[in-house]
C-alpha cells in the first residue's frame, strides 16, 4: 500500500514548508506576472513601438490603448503580487490573456510552416497561463473554505 504520510516521505514536510513560504509565494506570483510587467515596461521604454503594436491590431486611438494596456498590466499584476484583491487581478489577467491570445495568435488562419507552429505553441502556452491565473483566483476566493 502506498502512503503519502510524512513517515514514508520525510522530505514532504520540508518541501511543503519551502513551497508554502511567503517568499516562495511572492517569487512565484512575480514569475507568473513577469510577462505583463515586462510588456508594460517595454511599452513605456519604446512608446512608438507600443503605438505600432496597437495600430497593427487596429486599436484606435493607438495612444489611448497603449496607455490603457500599460496601466492595466501593471495594476493587475500589482493586485496579484501584493494580495489585495488578488482574485480580481488574476481574473482580469486571465481574461486579458485569453482576449489577446485570440486576437494576436490566430494560428488557424496561417498556412503550414514554422510561423504557424510557433503561433500554435504560443497560443496553447497562453491558454495555460490563463488557466494558472484562474487557479490563483480560485485559491484566493476559496482559501479557508476547504474547497
Amino acid at each position: 500500500m502506498i502512503c503519502q504520510s510524512d513517515t514514508y516521505f520525510p522530505a514532504r514536510t520540508t518541501l511543503a514548508r519551502i513551497i508554502g513560504s511567503p517568499i516562495t509565494r511572492t517569487v512565484t506570483l512575480l514569475a507568473l506576472c513577469a510577462a505583463y510587467i515586462q510588456g508594460a515596461v517595454t511599452k513605456m521604454l519604446d512608446f512608438n513601438g507600443a503605438l505600432a503594436e496597437m495600430e497593427h491590431f487596429s486599436f484606435h486611438p493607438a495612444a489611448f490603448f497603449a496607455v490603457a494596456v500599460i496601466v492595466f498590466e501593471l495594476s493587475a499584476s500589482a493586485l496579484v503580487i501584493l494580495g489585495f484583491l488578488r482574485w480580481a487581478g488574476a481574473l482580469a489577467l486571465a481574461g486579458f490573456t485569453l482576449l489577446a491570445t485570440f486576437i494576436a495568435l490566430r494560428f488557424w488562419e496561417m498556412g503550414p510552416g514554422m510561423d504557424r507552429m510557433m503561433a500554435t505553441n504560443a497560443f496553447f502556452e497562453h491558454l495555460g497561463l490563463a488557466g494558472a491565473f484562474l487557479f490563483v483566483a480560485a485559491v484566493d476566493l476559496t482559501k479557508g473554505t476547504r474547497k
